[in-house]
């Protein structure tokens, strides 16, 4: 194998190591933000509160949209995210609502 070859490879796994770790950051993450939204759900419901906040969902997306842009990433795609995630968390609002 070439120098450039060994390096290349070298790349690739440092590359995918980072990847992996980052990975495994953002599932414990969301683990977390829904540990969150679930204990906001319990409180939602034990007060009679609507299990989705517009208002809030709609600054939400503007916040991250904003981010998005600048850690250079699609603002499209990062809104698309944050619409999957909030349709879960309402979900699971709605859940703890209709239990008695």
């Amino acid at each position: 194998m070439s120098d450039a070859v060994t390096l290349a490879a070298d790349l690739l796994k440092e590359h995918r190591n980072s990847i992996d770790r980052l990975d495994a950051i953002l599932v414990y993450t969301l683990g977390e933000r829904f540990k969150h939204t679930q204990a906001v759900g319990k409180l939602k419901a034990c007060h009679d509160l609507p299990p989705s906040d517009p208002a809030r969902e709609e600054a939400q997306i503007a916040r991250l949209e904003d981010l998005a842009k600048r850690a250079e990433l699609d603002p499209e795609f990062a809104k698309k995210f944050l619409n999957f995630i909030i349709a879960e968390v309402i979900q699971h609002h709605k859940t703890h609502q209709s239990k008695p």
